[in-house]
């Protein structure tokens, strides 16, 4: 199920993956709207990654509710914002160092109650939070080019997990991942924040 490189040029994956990381810290260090405060700028010099690796892009499978429960998540500045949970992703992962996959793994796939939301918010922690990566969690963002229907598999990958905006500036006010996304496992994958 998570064979990560199965029907994917990892070649390419690679390399498509360090121009969106170059894109995003061109963005940082320059874009008015970046998280970077102005004062900070010209000392930055791009974000923290780990090293690209397909173990952690993994196909999962999609558990789609009847009727999407609202969620509310506590933020970072001590509020909440509503979700609705549309879908349960489960998945595996195959580590290089292990002999038998770790798994499996779910994770809840949410969507703001808003009609033109389309996109997957899928925020996590796991056990590299608060060490390697944001205390606060990390995010990924999927964009599935349909509806996503009972059975359905979906491409999970970590390598793009995010830190949030409001861990570089307390100007952002972030969801914290609900504690049904918290993995007990690591994952080393995406962007590290130390």
């Amino acid at each position: 199920m998570s064979d990560s490189s199965e029907g994917v040029d990892v070649d390419r994956w690679r390399t498509e993956l360090e121009e969106k990381r170059a894109e995003k810290d061109d963005f940082f260090a320059t874009h008015p709207q970046s998280p970077i405060p102005p004062d900070e700028r010209d000392e930055f010099d791009g974000l923290s990654y780990f090293d690209p690796d397909p173990t952690y892009r993994v196909r999962a499978t999609v558990d789609v509710p009847d009727d999407p429960e609202v969620v509310r998540m506590e933020t970072t500045a001590g509020g909440e914002m509503r979700y609705l949970r549309v879908a349960t992703l489960a998945f595996d992962l195959e580590r290089p160092d292990a002999d038998l996959a770790d798994g499996p793994f779910e994770l809840a796939a949410y969507r703001l109650e808003s009609p033109n939301e389309q996109s997957l918010f899928v925020p996590f922690r796991d056990k590299t939070t608060g060490q390697q990566s944001y205390r606060g969690g990390r995010y990924m963002e999927l964009s599935p080019d349909r509806d996503l229907e009972d059975g359905d598999e979906i491409v999970v990958d970590f390598n793009l997990a995010y830190t949030p905006f409001c861990a570089y500036s307390e100007t952002f006010d972030c969801p914290l991942p609900p504690e049904e996304n918290w993995l007990e496992a690591a994952i080393p994958a995406g962007e590290r924040f130390e």
